[in-house]
């Protein structure tokens, strides 16, 4: 790990592969041997296979197998085809070479891992799709904080909203800790957060999460007036948001998880 674990390091492998961090792939690279011990520690125990995504020069894929970790390392990136079997060389890693929003995580086996640097620009619909397939144990990956903040967030505050409600529907999510931008090369324009998500077995409610961002579609209106401009019946509004005692001037952001299941019932059920 030590070669890849300083940005001079870093720009020196690049620069002997002819290479540089691609701004396309969301590429800024973790050079920082302290986080990526804790992000081991963070995804362990290992009891099923590890899948990593945007692996870039190897550090955390080395890192993992050398805690243990069955590893599948899913790169979309040919250029870095070269440097992977520099860096890995003679581990026991299978190296995939795919858009990672194209791999059959539906196939993957039941109580897998992801333990991942994400790439930014696939973060949120990446995680979305994992935590529907409903095969993974955990899920810890590095994201932008502000993403972090939103998987993470309570009723009433700005950063609330679908994204939040998706990750609380299937996991339970803890923010574990905040990277500055030196622990990157290049170092991104923004903090990153550690997040784990623990799943709870739950199944997709395609019926919840219409309703979800049919609320959170027009964020200024009220939850009232949000849903009947996505076409749900007016009668069958007002006798839910009467229901469950709350106000029409109620907006998506107030409620929370238990109260957007019991109101898609409401609405659903109504006669």
């Amino acid at each position: 790990m030590s070669k890849l674990a300083s940005p001079q390091s870093v720009r020196a492998l690049l620069e002997r592969h002819g290479l540089f961090a691609d701004k396309r792939f969301g590429q800024n690279f973790l050079v920082s041997e302290a986080h990526l011990r804790r992000i081991v520690e963070a995804a362990r125990p290992f009891t099923g296979p590890v899948f990593e995504v945007g692996p870039g020069l190897g550090a955390l894929t080395r890192a993992l197998l050398e805690a243990g970790a069955e590893v599948t390392a899913i790169e979309k990136d040919l250029r870095l085809r070269p440097v992977l079997e520099e860096t890995l060389s003679g581990l026991p890693v299978r190296l995939v070479f795919q858009d990672a929003l194209l791999y059959p995580w539906e196939e993957v086996p039941q109580g897998s891992l992801l333990v991942a640097n994400l790439p930014y620009n696939i973060a949120t619909p990446l995680v979305t799709r994992l935590l529907k397939t409903g095969r993974f144990a955990r899920l810890v990956f590095l994201v932008q904080k502000e993403v972090a903040e939103r998987m993470t967030a309570r009723p009433k505050t700005p950063a609330y909203g679908v994204l939040t409600l998706r990750v609380a529907h299937h996991a339970v999510a803890e923010r574990l800790f905040d990277l500055p931008p030196g622990a990157f090369f290049p170092p991104p324009k923004v903090q990153s957060s550690l997040v784990r998500l623990t799943p709870l077995g739950v199944p997709d409610d395609p019926e919840l999460f219409r309703l979800v961002e049919a609320a959170f579609g027009q964020r200024r209106k009220t939850l009232k007036n949000a849903l009947l401009a996505a076409g749900y019946p007016r009668e069958r509004v007002v006798q839910a948001l009467a229901a469950l005692r709350l106000s029409e001037k109620v907006r998506a952001e107030d409620l929370d998880l238990p109260l957007f299941q019991t109101l898609k019932s409401l609405i659903y059920t109504a006669e």
